[in-house]
Parts: C-alpha cells; structure tokens; sequence
C-alpha cells in the first residue's frame, strides 16, 4: 500500500494540493480524476520525486521501484522504437518485444527513428517502454491522449493484461478508460 498523507504544494501564491490524502492498494489499478489543474500532475512528479511536497508524507513508495509515462513522451529521437523500449530492458528478448508492439499496431516500425513516428506510435513506445521497465508501481499521466478511438481501445486491453499484479495509478478524464482499465479504485480531485 502507498500512503498519501496530507500533502500540500504551492508554486508562489497557487496552492495546487491542500492537505490531499489517499492510499493506493498494492496491484491494483487506481484512476486519478479531476479538471485540469487541480494538482494531478504535481502529486505524480510529488510520487516520482521530481517535485518536493511543502507539507505531508509519501509512506510505502520506493522510487527507484517505479516506471512512469509522462504527458509528454520523452523519448530519445534519434532512436529507433526498439531502442527506446529497450533502454529499459536491454535483457528482454527483441522478438518478445517485437510482439508487444505488434499487439498495439506498431508492426513495422521497430527500427525507425522515433522522431519519424506520429504522435500516436510515440504515445505507444512510451507506454510500452514503461510497462517493460522493471518495477512494481507504473504511473501513467493521461497515456491514451492522441489515440484514435479504436487504437485506444486495444492499448487500453494492453496493458490492463500486461500490468496485472502491478500497482497502476494512471490520471484520465476519461470515464470510458477507468470503466476499460478495470480500476479498483477512483479518487476525484477537487
């Protein structure tokens, strides 16, 4: 179990996160929700360990034990598909991953460049680089935007099978996504 206690953020005089509490139960799949701004975003770069909380605590979460997805992709764009995945993996047989990517359209493109691919196959690499990256706990930041209806559908399938037993924490605005991800649990941010 991570528990969230009473974690509060500001940036100068906008206080993103005011007293925020949850628990998050081990291997199973939690949506985060809320409109835009409510401090999503923060409390994941809080949970990551790139921002610092100015109050409360974060028990039960090891850093160095999680994979993330950004909102924005932060892949290396010189590299091909496979080399992103892999930077990861590098122990991961490249047929398994050649699979993987086959399983979620990317067929083909596993030695392109990166900086080739549309934004949807980018979104896919970078889900499919975090979901191959040991650790138990994955964070996804909104992982399904720019996908078209019926992509979103099969990568959603994806990963629920491929994070089974994992603690997923993924933020959506999308009911349709927790209803598909199978998430145990649903904490609305305010």
């Amino acid at each position: 179990m991570i528990h969230i206690k009473n974690i509060s953020k500001s940036f100068g005089e906008n206080k993103v996160l005011d007293h925020f509490s949850m628990t998050i139960p081990e291997g199973e799949t939690t949506c985060l929700m809320g409109a835009s701004g409510c401090g999503k975003t923060t409390l994941l770069r809080i949970l990551m360990g790139l921002e610092t909380a100015d109050e409360g605590t974060v028990e039960g979460l090891d850093p160095s034990r999680l994979s993330a997805v950004f909102q924005e992709d932060r892949l290396c764009e010189n590299l091909s598909a496979m080399a992103n995945i892999r930077l990861v993996c590098l122990s991961k047989d490249k047929k398994v991953i050649a699979d993987q990517m086959d399983q979620i359209g990317l067929a083909g493109c596993a030695n392109q460049p990166v900086r080739e691919l549309s934004g949807g196959m980018r979104r896919r690499i970078a889900l499919l680089r975090a979901i191959n990256a040991p650790g138990d706990v994955l964070i996804l930041d909104e992982p399904f935007k720019g996908l078209d209806d019926i992509t979103k559908e099969n990568v959603i399938l994806f990963v629920d099978r491929s994070c089974k037993g994992r603690t997923l924490l993924c933020v959506t605005h999308d009911e349709d996504e927790v209803g598909a991800l199978n998430a145990k649990q649903v904490i609305r941010m305010r």
